[in-house]
């Protein structure tokens, strides 16, 4: 739990909850209310400075990305708007840190970035009308929906260029509703090396998340610590005449206001190693 400048230690004695995001929430709302106590307790501290943040949900048992869901994203792809919410997947290996670097992976040069407000699902929900929302989520955090796009036109799904390792940094915490407020109104912008690419609000996202979760839920369970990712504004490298792809040395910060800010290098994939030559005797 993070107050101030300080990190309160949940895995303490004093308050005895898990050291896995994913396994907290799936202990339901005694455990919820204890950590949001957590302050007021003796339990050890650590500086910010003094840590290394990993992803807050490192293995979320989904993350589910909804596609085409700014207004001008869309036009800017030459899409139409679609009358239904259009979903797909990331494999859950995929995360890494708020700081952790970005794979350029060897078969592919066309590395893009999509910076999203990232919504993680606090208790198990099936058939929640929208009106309801709230009573699911544990909060909301910064997530950089990488993509390899000639990958990702492989197939329908988008799952193959979704799905490289480290290409869904998340972070750097989860940030509760009621300090983030109207999600309707919070600014995004990326930059690459400087540059800033995306700066839009979340007012264009044409479903909210309130409209995603009831969708969603209609057909199966959301369950606590799955991650939902609720579409990019316009900006992305592909969008652009020519495409501006990511290379290695490229830094991508990617800001939303009252949630956080992640901003990750981008490294070459290293060369396999060599088999190890069989001995012969």
């Amino acid at each position: 739990m993070v107050e101030g400048g300080d990190l309160v230690d949940l895995t303490d004695p004093v308050i005895g909850l898990p050291g896995d995001m994913t396994a907290l929430l799936g202990l339901g709302d005694e455990a919820w209310e204890r950590a949001m106590g957590a302050p007021s307790t003796s339990a050890r501290r650590w500086r910010l400075e003094q840590v290394q943040l990993l992803a807050p949900v490192t293995s979320p048992p989904k993350i589910l990305a909804i596609g085409s869901n700014y207004r001008k994203h869309v036009e800017e792809m030459g899409h139409e708007l679609t009358a239904h919410q259009y979903w797909f997947n990331k494999q859950r290996t995929s995360v890494t840190g708020p700081s952790a670097d970005i794979v350029l992976p060897a078969v592919s040069e066309q590395l893009d970035y999509e910076g999203e407000l990232g919504v993680v699902i606090r208790r198990r929900a099936k058939s929640i009308p929208a009106a309801r929302w709230l009573e699911v989520v544990a909060g909301f955090t910064v997530v950089n929906d990488v993509s390899v796009r000639d990958w990702q036109a492989h197939s329908p799904t988008f799952t193959m260029g979704k799905s490289f390792d480290t290409h869904c940094p998340l972070g750097p915490w989860i940030v509760t509703p009621d300090e983030v407020g109207d999600v309707r109104s919070l600014s995004l912008r990326t930059w690459v090396n400087g540059e800033l690419r995306q700066d839009t609000t979340t007012g264009d996202m044409i479903f909210g998340p309130d409209e995603m979760i009831e969708y969603l839920t209609t057909v199966f369970p959301l369950e606590p610590g799955d991650v939902l990712l609720t579409g990019t504004p316009p900006g992305v490298g592909a969008g652009m005449k020519p495409p501006r792809w990511l290379k290695a040395g490229d830094v991508v910060r990617i800001e939303i206001d009252r949630v956080g800010v992640l901003e990750n290098t981008v490294v070459s994939e290293p060369p396999v190693a060599p088999s190890p030559s069989p001995v012969v005797r």
